[in-house]
């Protein structure tokens, strides 16, 4: 990712370290964090197959452009498939835009079909990206992230997983990863 689209690279680095933050803050022990570590530092790579200048316009993407950012995640699956990894990493790339009431993508999923680590790495994803700088818009404050997730607890965000990331940022002062 880093030849073809530095900003991406980044971007998984930054939600890498969130979402192992959170994962350890659930509890999950080392091996687990390790999974979701893989599965976040690869989250994105299926944006291979989208046109890098899709990836960088700065204006609104139309809806065909829109579908074929969409299916990076079941692009970034038929990549990792058949990679022995010792976790489901293949599938927490596939599942991490799904929704815990069903409005995310590529399936549908809702609630426990999604895979914990999925779960933690959308809630990751969605702090690191409102709070970075987008070729269409600035960075937001991480408080318009937080409230993001707050307002959608247990509505597109699993409550445990949100529970987890707020009381990190407030409680403990954690700061965004560089």
């Amino acid at each position: 990712m880093d030849a073809y689209d530095p900003y991406t690279a980044g971007h998984e680095r930054r939600v890498s370290q969130i979402a192992v933050a959170i994962a350890e803050e659930l509890g999950l022990d080392e091996e687990q964090q390790e999974g979701i570590r893989v599965a976040c530092n690869l989250h994105d790579v299926g944006k291979i197959m989208v046109p890098a200048e899709i990836l960088s316009k700065p204006s609104r993407l139309s809806a065909i452009e829109y579908a074929l950012v969409q299916g990076h995640a079941q692009a970034g699956y038929d990549i990792l498939k058949d990679v022995a990894f010792p976790w489901p990493v293949a599938l927490m790339v596939l599942q991490h835009h799904e929704r815990m009431d069903g409005s995310g993508y590529p399936q549908g999923l809702k609630g426990e079909s999604i895979l914990l680590g999925a779960r933690i790495l959308a809630v990751a994803d969605v702090i690191e990206a409102m709070s970075s700088h987008r070729p269409y818009r600035p960075g937001q404050n991480i408080e318009r992230a937080l409230k993001e997730i707050s307002a959608y607890r247990d509505v597109k965000y699993d409550a445990t997983v949100v529970d987890a990331c707020l009381n990190l940022f407030l409680e403990k002062g954690y700061g965004l990863p560089e």
